[in-house]
């Protein structure tokens, strides 16, 4: 007797990689701190994804993964160039002078703009159910962190960290829009041009280049190079191979959770009944996001 499996079983590979997705970028942010107490913003990003494309590289030589070519190899180039190059450069520019938290709900904005962009790229139609979700886990981010919003912010500061949102929907998209092909080697692609545009950036603003002395700047970069690129954006690309651009994007609106839940953890800070009840909205919208059905794709413009 035949078993049919439930047409609309979420993918548990496809689930765990974006639980991992979210657990490796929330607690990102705390090794990004202790590596910027020594290392300067664009310098330390950029010998990040330097250190970790010659991993990536080294990783696909040894298992004889096929780098992406022509069209593939495009678009690699042109994700590692929104997605580790601009993403980061806006990011770390725009945090100079806001704050944290309102970073966090500006790039919580990525699935809403994620949704759009896909839209206008053929690649997925637009639902109430989408829209909504991404509305409430805007919400529930901006419930979180309500009592930091009030300070005074340059203008100049909060456009580019909409810019970095803008930067990672635009990635997330084109990523899904270009041939599949393994995420090791594409990664290992799409991360130089992005090193070399934050350390092209760090020589030009006159960063001073230093080699990490610190225990605690050493590990956070480790950490930051293995775990925190290659393992997180491995597991990007897995879960954006099995699901849409937009729902894969949600991800980032649970970044800001586990920061703070680790601090939480590791720094005994209080959690407010505030905190739950902005968590509990994000995840019902993630929740709505990734249980949708997945749109209907315009055949003629997905890479196959």
């Amino acid at each position: 007797m035949e078993t049919h499996k439930p047409k609309n079983r979420i993918d548990q590979v496809a689930l765990a990689a974006f639980a991992a997705v979210v657990l490796l970028g929330g607690t990102n942010f705390v090794a990004v701190r202790f590596s910027n107490q020594e290392l300067a913003p664009f310098w330390g990003a950029g010998i990040r994804f330097a250190a970790a494309a010659v991993l990536l590289l080294t990783i696909s030589i040894m298992w004889r993964l096929q780098l992406p070519r022509g069209r593939a190899f495009l678009g690699a180039l042109i994700f590692g160039t929104l997605n580790f190059g601009a993403t980061y450069a806006f990011a770390y520019w725009g945090l100079v002078n806001a704050p944290a938290a309102l970073g966090s709900v500006l790039v919580a904005l990525a699935p809403l703009l994620t949704l759009m962009l896909a839209r206008a790229h053929g690649l997925e139609r637009i639902s109430w159910r989408g829209i909504g979700a991404g509305i409430i886990a805007v919400v529930g981010v901006g419930v979180i962190f309500a009592d930091q919003l009030t300070a005074a912010v340059p203008l100049a500061s909060v456009l580019a960290l909409l810019l970095a949102a803008v930067c990672i929907a635009e990635g997330t998209v084109l990523a899904k829009w270009f041939p599949r092909v393994h995420p090791i080697p594409t990664n290992a692609v799409a991360m130089v041009p992005g090193a070399a545009l934050l350390l092209a950036l760090s020589f030009l603003v006159g960063e001073h280049h230093t080699v990490p002395v610190r225990e605690s700047t050493w590990i956070a970069l480790t950490y930051l190079v293995t775990a925190g690129s290659v393992g997180l954006f491995v597991g990007f690309l897995i879960v954006l191979q099995r699901w849409t651009a937009s729902a894969t994007s949600y991800a980032t609106v649970l970044f800001p959770l586990v920061t703070v839940g680790m601090g939480a953890l590791l720094a005994g800070e209080f959690v407010s009944l505030t905190f739950v009840l902005g968590a509990g909205l994000v995840m019902a919208g993630v929740y709505l996001a990734v249980t949708a059905p997945a749109p209907a794709r315009s055949t003629a413009s997905v890479g196959q």
